[in-house]
């Protein structure tokens, strides 16, 4: 794994980009596969040409996911040297992956959500938020929970963790959104 610590080290944003419009599309694709939907009636040469538009915005979502744990670690950090958390939720891993895990959940995490429909609806040019509430609704049952385990990790792997729960996660939906 050192080639994967070294690579990561040594391309911030290029492996965060990269690991998010991999992971993060092969998590919708399987998400599709696993909810049982057809591909789209378009052209195929249209369909090839959405999917490559949705994995750059995978992997600008992921330069975007990369600042903001970034961000919201200097973010926990100010809390606790202004006293408006105890000193504890710095210094215990656990809680300090809590806490990292809810600011940017709660923060960050529904404005990523409303910027990644909107893209997806300019792409399939569609409009509107239906059942935005759904995804809205797994930033406290999935996504809390794992970027807890993602930030209690060293900081060299919690981009490709936090890409890898995309996969996790389109599957889950990709099978909720089933039909009996």
């Amino acid at each position: 794994m050192e080639w994967y610590v070294s690579w990561v080290s040594n391309n911030l944003l290029l492996s965060a980009f990269i690991q998010f419009a991999v992971l993060g599309s092969l998590g919708e694709a399987l998400g599709v596969v696993a909810s049982g939907k057809r591909a789209s009636g378009r052209r195929s040469s249209a369909n090839a040409f959405a999917w490559l538009a949705k994995a750059v915005v995978w992997g600008i979502l992921g330069i975007l996911v990369k600042y903001s744990f970034t961000g919201y670690k200097g973010f926990l950090a100010a809390l606790v040297d202004k006293g408006f958390l105890p000193e504890a939720f710095e210094e215990i891993t656990i809680l300090r992956a809590l806490s990292l895990s809810v600011l940017t959940n709660s923060m960050f995490g529904p404005l990523l959500m409303f910027l990644h429909r909107t893209t997806d609806n300019l792409i399939s040019r569609t409009h509107g938020y239906k059942g935005i509430e759904r995804s809205l609704a797994t930033l406290a049952w999935f996504w809390a929970p794992a970027h807890t385990i993602t930030f209690a990790l060293p900081y060299e792997y919690q981009i490709g963790l936090a890409a890898l729960w995309s996969v996790a996660l389109g599957l889950i939906m990709g099978f909720t959104k089933r039909k009996s």
